[in-house]
């Protein structure tokens, strides 16, 4: 070896070592880098380092514009124009241009593109697009078939990739997928199965101005490379985390959260998240349907004390569900069931209650979950109701659910991020769909309007009469919004959960 080639080998490993490398912890493999298809929650905060859509979730999950710089709406509600950001590129160089928007949709409604959310924009769900037009590179017209609060809700879907729009060389000559070559702050490099995922910083990133916000919001890459290092079991990470083997766990147990807080060798970041966690009730048992009843079990509840004892002082309570973090979580939303056990005593002697078995079924696979039903248990117990536990394996909990056996469950739903979304998971026809909690014709009025209507404050409307009807019905009792936890090294800056669940590795940098 010569000493020039010796020379630059040497600048070259001293280069390697200076470059920063942020690892992040993966609890299992990705499925797959192709946007929103082959996909699970895992793949998502992943992918959606390297892509964007026109729209993208707000920390309070209202869609954002990204790389829509701004979008009109049509006086009847069926015509979205978007006006697409300037400066953007793709990771191989290319502009952003309305034509690569088109050939992304185009891909996207291609039944053989396998995309997750195809029924979503096609007529099977809540939005049909009839038409997309480019009158120019820079705008994009989407025209749906009718009226509809959910259509940029939809789009930016973290399952659904954020609809993200690619570059036409993220597929191959003969049409099947390669790479994803989008806009975000991040660029694929590498994908060594079962090991790791490794994305390169996109130097060329046109970032928003102002603070991080949920998916949208500044994003600029701060590190040269992220390495998503697949760790499946949660105490090894946390050895790898308190050890300098990587720098963050996205995703921790509220037992680990109280135990890390401790330690002065990590910082934790804690959040709500959009899920729901609660106590669901059939409503057509022959005991349970007796309203008075349901209302001793709410009264009967101290959801202070049982939030607390379950999260380890961490969740907060909310008898809504409206997440506290949503934009529509307002005054009425705060308003919740009373802990009442005289009142719950007396609503149980009305309901001619004479002691028969009300089973509660559970599971150990969400620890938070049976836990909840172990507190309320008690608590029940306390006022006169004979409750006993059923633990169940997860898949037959959920089986029993969707066949609406059962009397009452610790259920966890997991997060959706409008509102009419959460009240659509519950509400609805018991006959057709034996798995909904709450069969009422009126309160399934104002839902249906919830998923027209547009206006904010009249939205705001809608969900507080739901709320007020929930409340005096009794279908659920709402407990807590889930709980996301992570946990940094001390040279790990910048990081923070989100109400996604999905690590963001932009906005982060590491001391030298």
């Amino acid at each position: 070896m010569t000493a020039l080639a010796a020379a630059l080998l040497c600048g070259g490993l001293v280069q390697a070592a200076e470059a920063s490398t942020l690892k992040i912890q993966l609890r299992a493999d990705i499925r797959s880098i192709n946007p929103g298809v082959n996909r699970d929650a895992n793949t998502d905060g992943v992918v959606l380092q390297m892509v964007e859509g026109l729209v993208a979730y707000g920390e309070d999950a209202l869609p954002k514009p990204l790389l829509a710089e701004t979008i009109d709406t049509s006086a009847d509600g069926k015509t979205y124009t978007f006006h697409l950001r300037q400066g953007v590129k793709f990771h191989n160089g290319a502009p952003l241009t309305s034509a690569d928007v088109l050939w992304s949709w185009q891909r996207y409604m291609d039944p053989k593109t396998d995309w997750r959310c195809l029924s979503e924009f096609d007529g099977r769900g809540q939005v049909k697009v009839e038409k997309v037009s480019a009158p120019d590179d820079r705008t994009v017209v989407f025209q749906l078939d009718k009226p509809s609060a959910l259509f940029l809700s939809s789009l930016a879907r973290t399952d659904c990739a954020m609809t993200g729009i690619l570059n036409r060389d993220s597929v191959k000559a003969d049409g099947s997928f390669d790479k994803p070559i989008g806009t975000g702050p991040f660029k694929f490099a590498e994908w060594k199965r079962g090991e790791y995922i490794r994305l390169e910083r996109f130097a060329d990133y046109a970032a928003l101005p102002g603070k991080i916000d949920g998916l949208a919001g500044a994003k600029k890459p701060l590190v040269d490379e992220v390495r998503f290092v697949v760790i499946p079991d949660n105490s090894t990470a946390k050895a790898a985390l308190l050890g300098g083997d990587i720098d963050i766990v996205p995703d921790i147990a509220n037992s680990d959260i109280a135990e890390l807080k401790k330690n002065d060798k990590v910082r934790t970041s804690v959040v709500s998240s959009m899920g729901l966690v609660g106590l669901i009730i059939q409503t057509r048992d022959p005991l349970l349907q007796n309203v008075k009843l349901r209302r001793a079990i709410a009264a009967a509840i101290d959801s202070t004390e049982l939030v607390a004892a379950v999260t380890d002082g961490i969740g907060k309570p909310n008898n809504s569900i409206v997440p506290a973090l949503s934009a529509y979580y307002g005054p009425v939303q705060k308003q919740g069931w009373t802990y009442d056990p005289a009142a719950a005593k007396k609503l149980v002697a009305e309901a001619g209650y004479k002691g028969e078995k009300i089973v509660m079924l559970a599971n150990k696979r969400y620890p938070e979950s049976f836990d909840a039903a172990v507190v309320a248990q008690q608590m029940l117990q306390a006022v006169g109701l004979n409750v006993e536990i059923e633990v169940l394996e997860w898949a037959t909990q959920l089986d029993r659910y969707s066949k609406g056996n059962y009397q009452m469950q610790a259920f966890p739903y997991s997060g959706r991020m409008d509102p009419a979304l959460s009240y659509d998971s519950m509400t609805g026809p018991k006959d057709r769909q034996p798995r909904k909690l709450w069969d009422n014709p009126e309160v399934q009025a104002l839902l249906d309007k919830a998923m027209v209507v547009n206006d904010r404050p009249r939205r705001q409307a809608i969900f507080d009469e739901l709320h007020k009807r929930f409340l005096a019905e009794v279908p659920m009792v709402m407990l807590y919004n889930g709980i996301v936890g992570g946990a940094m090294s001390t040279k790990t800056q910048g990081y923070v959960s989100t109400v996604m669940s999905l690590p963001r590795a932009w906005e982060v940098s590491l001391d030298k």
